[in-house]
């Protein structure tokens, strides 16, 4: 079975429906599957119900699908970074389930392993909690959060072979190998592309039984969120008039 396609359009093309489920892996701008949501805005799918820590930056990543009006709800734990995010759920245009991180990473690590639901503490007391059902176990109280299984889940890894098999780089793997065993389909897009069996099994993250199609992009955009830089010293220097 081949599962090397040429391109993200290819990757998911006879995938795409309206009104589907999509998880998004990554964390901020790290481990995002930008060229296959870059190939989902293209397609032109809409009402999509996106899960994914965030929506990455006005004009990155998923955000530029927030800017076709292709997704209907998002179930996120952080939206600061984003305010076209903010602007339209503030504006009504967009539903929105607010997740604590730690929650909504195991919602969709239970979704994998077959877990339709499970009770944390985490919420408790708050907002999290309305609407749930609350239960208690050794004198306290606990929510029941429902697992989360996807329609399709788009994931970025550092190195792939054409078996499918993943291999994440640090932060790319938050999210990312657990989105990965939580959709019918998964689809990869990966930086390095090497012939199966080259990829030490001791190093692999993701098997590849859950991947059904991988594309190949390259090293990619390696973005920045937030620039930070230190004055040089020299710079500094000339504007307090201190020798260094």
């Amino acid at each position: 079975m081949n599962k090397v396609y040429p391109d993200a359009k290819a990757a998911l093309d006879g995938i795409l429906r309206d009104g589907m489920m999509v998880m998004s892996g990554g964390f901020g701008l790290c481990g995002i599957a930008e060229a296959l949501s870059d190939a989902l805005r293209d397609s032109g799918v809409k009402d999509l119900t996106v899960v994914s820590n965030n929506a990455g930056v006005d004009g990155i990543g998923l955000s530029r699908l927030l800017e076709t009006r292709q997704i209907k709800k998002m179930i996120s734990s952080y939206v600061g970074e984003n305010k076209l995010f903010a602007q339209q759920y503030l504006a009504g245009e967009l539903e929105l389930e607010f997740s604590p991180q730690g929650t909504l990473a195991e919602r969709i690590r239970a979704g994998g392993a077959g877990i339709p639901a499970f009770y944390t503490k985490t919420g408790v007391g708050t907002l999290i909690a309305e609407g749930k059902e609350e239960k208690e176990f050794d004198g306290e109280k606990y929510i029941m959060e429902r697992g989360l299984f996807a329609d399709l889940a788009i994931v970025h890894a550092w190195k792939g072979d054409t078996a499918g098999n993943l291999v994440y780089r640090k932060t790319a793997r938050n999210f990312n190998p657990m989105m990965a065993t939580a959709a019918r389909i998964t689809v990869a897009e990966v930086e390095h592309l090497v012939p199966a069996g080259e990829i030490d099994p001791d190093h692999i993250h993701t098997p590849g039984v859950f991947v059904k199609r991988i594309v190949h992009v390259g090293n990619g955009n390696k973005r920045i969120e937030k620039v930070t830089t230190r004055q040089r010293a020299d710079r500094a220097a000339a504007a307090t008039g201190v020798e260094v």
